[in-house]
């Protein structure tokens, strides 16, 4: 899998998403980091596909659906995006900051890591 400058990938803020999530609007959310991150915290209602796996799952993704792809902080996700941008899927954006991010900004409940 190649590796991408985090300029080159098109993202969403923790804020933009809450909002769009908000009005009700269908976004898929892709989950890429590991298993064992997965309890430590969580979006419900994500796919969760490790990045080294994506290659393999991509039939388990809606092409033709908003995705929003996110990990810890948003590196191993902007090479997701990346991937998915060239296998066809024009509707992908990082989550800028990823779920550590999101944590801060929208649930500070949730733990970060």
């Amino acid at each position: 899998m190649l590796i991408f400058p985090a300029m080159l990938v098109p993202a969403i803020t923790v804020e933009e998403l809450k909002a769009r999530r908000d009005r009700g609007e269908k976004v898929t959310l892709l989950d890429v980091r590991e298993p064992n991150e997965w309890a430590i915290s969580d979006l419900p209602g994500s796919v969760k596909i490790p990045l080294g796996t994506l290659p393999q799952r991509l039939d388990e993704l809606p092409p033709q659906e908003d995705i929003v792809v996110y990990c810890r902080t948003g590196g191993r996700s902007g090479n997701a995006v990346q991937f998915l941008r060239q296998k066809g899927f024009d509707r992908v954006l990082n989550l800028a900051g990823g779920i550590n991010r999101w944590a801060e900004i929208v649930d500070p409940t949730m733990s970060r890591y």
